[in-house]
């Protein structure tokens, strides 16, 4: 038998000092440093200010990117294009981003930016959106063609959707599994309704089996104005979006993560 003295140094309890000390020496230090150096969820700027921090935190070096409606390629003014194999099509070189050239499931990430006013979906040229000192959005967010209306095809702010729809069924077909998909748009009035655009594009793409892994928001520097107003009725948009997406076809983002991590840990 133990003596008494011998039980007790043996089988106390702890105490709160060395319980916190035991607890401390069993909790592993965490990784990573402290910074401020993060690409934020809202800017105000342009979209080439934005449009890099997107791809550092979303697209890794080396990645094939298909810009498919790249126009003058504003998005990659101050972008690194060393760092990735870019595709860049239009309309106006003769690539419809509804029917692009490549192989199904080859393409890293694809960045979509097709017009997004209603008033770019006219049957008749002269009545195009745009005009004056605004007559860069036809030739910037759209190829200022006039879009011939077909019977059952929807009109007005339901064209825009659809045509977001038919492209991004194009790029999920072109798209890696667990390719990255970045979209842009802006929400508008039409016909004295709010249409919030991209809340109508996060619904319909997860339908679709997309992923909605980030948002980000531009806010446009300057002040916007009107030439002509009776009544304000609804708050001037002067902020667009930037959606994020990732092709998972109903599979787990957080499943993959954690399954290339193990694999990356493997390797080394």
């Amino acid at each position: 038998m133990c003596s008494a003295v011998a039980y007790e140094q043996t089988h106390l309890p702890l105490t709160a000092t060395s319980a916190g000390t035991t607890a401390r020496q069993k909790r592993k230090s965490p990784d990573g440093v402290a910074t401020t150096d993060l690409a934020l969820s809202a800017y105000v700027g342009s979209n080439a200010e934005v449009f890099p921090h997107i791809l550092s935190l979303h697209v890794p070096e080396g990645s094939v990117i298909a810009d498919v409606t790249y126009g003058v390629g504003a998005f990659w003014r101050q972008a690194p294009r060393d760092h990735y194999h870019l595709l860049a099509t239009d309309i106006k070189s003769g690539v419809d981003c509804r029917h692009l050239p490549y192989d199904d499931a080859s393409i890293d990430c694809v960045v979509l930016d097709p017009p997004y006013m209603e008033g770019l979906y006219r049957p008749s040229a002269e009545h195009l959106a745009g005009a004056g000192s605004h007559a860069a959005f036809r030739t910037t967010y759209s190829n200022g063609q006039a879009t011939p209306h077909e019977e059952g095809r929807p009109r007005w702010h339901d064209a825009v959707v659809h045509f977001y729809l038919e492209a991004t069924r194009e790029a999920l077909r072109v798209l890696k599994p667990y390719g990255t998909l970045i979209v842009k748009c802006q929400d508008e009035v039409s016909a004295n309704r709010q249409r919030l655009t991209h809340v109508e594009l996060i619904n319909a793409l997860e339908k679709q089996g997309l992923y909605t892994k980030d948002l980000f928001i531009v806010v446009r520097p300057n002040k916007p104005g009107v030439s002509r107003m009776k009544q304000q009725e609804h708050a001037r948009k002067n902020h667009s979006y930037f959606l994020v997406f990732v092709k998972t076809n109903g599979g787990s983002p957080r499943k993959k993560a954690a399954k290339k991590a193990a694999t990356n840990k493997a390797t080394r």
